[in-house]
């Protein structure tokens, strides 16, 4: 019985691995910082909006054999919509990630250097990110293997090592459950608190998550019968991801400081309260955090790009591989140079802020065609809680981009 569920373990601890990076760390740990325990419910709501939608790609993945991207371009009849659609798509994941792929990246290399020291090095007038390096090149390995069952395996390590190292961090702490259990079952709004709020959310309930996850769901389940293993590996793996980051804002809760900002330094921020084994800890997870969204990232952009354009999403094509290639390789270059290209990633956020919406709204219209699902499109009660979902989407992809052109 443990041996069948083992095996049957799949995308979905890749797909925690994908939306716990540095930038929900670094929400995270600015959310118990300036909150306390007080956020945790929006953690707990994007725990359940994260599981339907991601049980939504699961099934879609499972029981259609295709992807999301192929599947919006063979459905979309409208030539110009479908082309709007696809630019946005590409523009979004591909763009967004590549964007995206230097902060993972960063992160990484943060959680390595709070134990280690400093690696950046000069040669010849260049700054250079020895860690970002190396995570880089691991990225790469594995990535270039392009071996499921090995990425699988290395994701749902590192996601495991993570998951532990927040959770120790989180104990080491002694927070008080009862407050715990009001913070997370009790909404509160404290004054300043609304972006962090949408922050929280945002950071969970992911676009790019959504076509990774009908992508690694047909790679790994062919059958209908494996729906069941489906649904078990994405309810387990997201409310595991949601409760690491709920980890997180226990273990920021702790600092009595207001002077944090990311996570390396909530990890010196409770060396001198918890001893030196906090900081170990959540600079482990941070680590495991950086290098697992440094995999899936590069990743999803292939799949997105080859259900876009209509390559074959296999990850031993060239094709496919160019696409992570440059993905993790201007990731690799502009975090080890320290380049924060500031544009890049405003345009990066004004597609996702874009396309969280149309891609939930997309895969609810999706989820509900009889001629892709045949008997296992969404059930009423679904279609209830996915339009409840949308309708916070509109509101996440509105405020992502007021924000960037500084109106709110």
């Amino acid at each position: 019985m443990m041996k069948k569920f083992f095996q049957n373990i799949g995308p979905g601890p890749l797909v925690a691995a994908a939306f716990i990076g540095p930038g929900t760390v670094t929400v995270c740990t600015i959310a118990g910082v300036n909150f306390g325990y007080a956020l945790l419910w929006a953690m707990v709501l994007s725990i359940f909006a994260t599981v339907i939608l991601q049980e939504m790609a699961a099934r879609l993945g499972v029981i259609s054999q295709k992807g999301l991207s192929e599947i919006i371009r063979q459905e979309i009849q409208n030539p110009i919509l479908r082309g709007f659609v696809i630019l946005l798509i590409l523009s979004a994941i591909v763009i967004g990630n590549a964007a995206y792929e230097a902060g993972n990246i960063s992160g990484g290399a943060l959680g390595v250097q709070t134990l280690f020291g400093n690696s950046v090095f000069e040669i010849a007038g260049l700054k250079l990110n020895i860690m970002a390096l190396i995570i880089g090149v691991i990225a790469f390995v594995l990535l270039y293997i392009g071996n499921y069952k090995v990425l699988e395996k290395a994701l749902i390590f590192l996601v495991i090592l993570m998951s532990l190292a927040f959770l120790i961090t989180a104990i080491i702490t002694k927070p008080n459950l009862i407050d715990i259990f009001k913070g997370a079952f009790i909404p509160t709004f404290p004054e300043k608190s609304i972006l962090t709020i949408i922050g929280l959310i945002g950071t969970t309930v992911v676009p790019y998550n959504l076509f990774l996850h009908v992508s690694l769901a047909k790679t790994k389940w062919k059958d209908k019968s494996d729906l069941s293993y489906a649904r078990k590996d994405t309810i387990i793996a997201v409310v595991v991801g949601g409760l690491v980051s709920m980890c997180i804002i226990i273990s920021a809760s702790a600092i009595p400081t207001q002077n944090i900002s990311s996570a390396s330094d909530l990890a010196k921020g409770l060396e001198p309260l918890f001893g030196s084994f906090a900081k170990y800890f959540l600079a482990t997870g941070l680590f495991a955090a950086g290098i697992t969204s440094a995999i899936t990232a590069p990743l999803a952009a292939a799949f997105v790009a080859s259900g876009c354009l209509g390559w074959k999403s296999d990850l031993k094509s060239t094709k496919f591989r160019l696409v992570w290639i440059i993905i993790l390789g201007l990731g690799v270059l502009f975090s080890s140079i320290g380049f924060k290209s500031i544009e890049i990633i405003k345009f990066a956020q004004v597609a996702n802020g874009l396309l969280l919406p149309i891609i939930a709204g997309l895969l609810l219209w999706v989820m509900n065609k009889s001629n892709i699902l045949e008997n296992y499109k969404n059930s009423k009660l679904q279609n209830i809680f996915g339009l409840m979902i949308l309708i916070v989407t509109i509101f996440l992809g509105a405020k992502g981009i007021l924000s960037v052109f500084n109106l709110i």
